[in-house]
């Protein structure tokens, strides 16, 4: 198993993932989702950004997972310490191998990239709906900080 940074010979594939990670997301939140398809220009906008990176998890040259990670500042309000998120925008690993670990290692190069970026802490977002996800979650040391609600009108 390899974690590295991913490049343009790996776009095809992770179009794949993209599309396996959509189309759980439009299972759980249909009225926000749509399976889309991913250009080149989105990304090489990742793979020439100081900022972000996508990290392919390979195994004998195949990639079975990525985690698109950012570094973000909290925003500039007196309230909120002036801290650096490493910010974990879209993960998924191919359904046919999910539970091998592969997850936890791409978690695990997540908070490492996070801490060489000098990042305070991580956060991603999950689907409540998401009972797996959650669990993964919390089994690699996540917990709930906060709730988005909405409404629709």
């Amino acid at each position: 198993m390899l974690i590295r940074v991913a490049n343009m010979d790996d776009i095809e594939k992770l179009r794949r993932l993209y599309a396996e990670l959509e189309i759980d997301a439009v299972k759980y939140q249909p009225e926000h989702f749509v399976v889309g398809y991913r250009n080149d220009d989105f990304f090489n906008s990742i793979f020439e950004s100081d900022n972000q990176d996508i990290l392919v998890a390979e195994i004998d040259g195949t990639v079975v997972g990525f985690s698109h990670v950012m570094i973000l500042k909290q925003k500039n309000i007196a309230c909120l310490k002036p801290q650096t998120v490493v910010y974990i925008q879209d993960m998924d690993v191919l359904e046919c191998e999910r539970s091998k670990g592969i997850g936890t290692l791409l978690i695990d190069a997540s908070k490492e990239y996070g801490k060489r970026k000098g990042a305070d802490f991580i956060r991603t977002e999950v689907f409540p709906q998401n009972i797996d996800g959650m669990r993964f979650y919390e089994r690699n040391g996540f917990c709930e900080m906060m709730k988005t609600i909405e409404c629709q009108f």
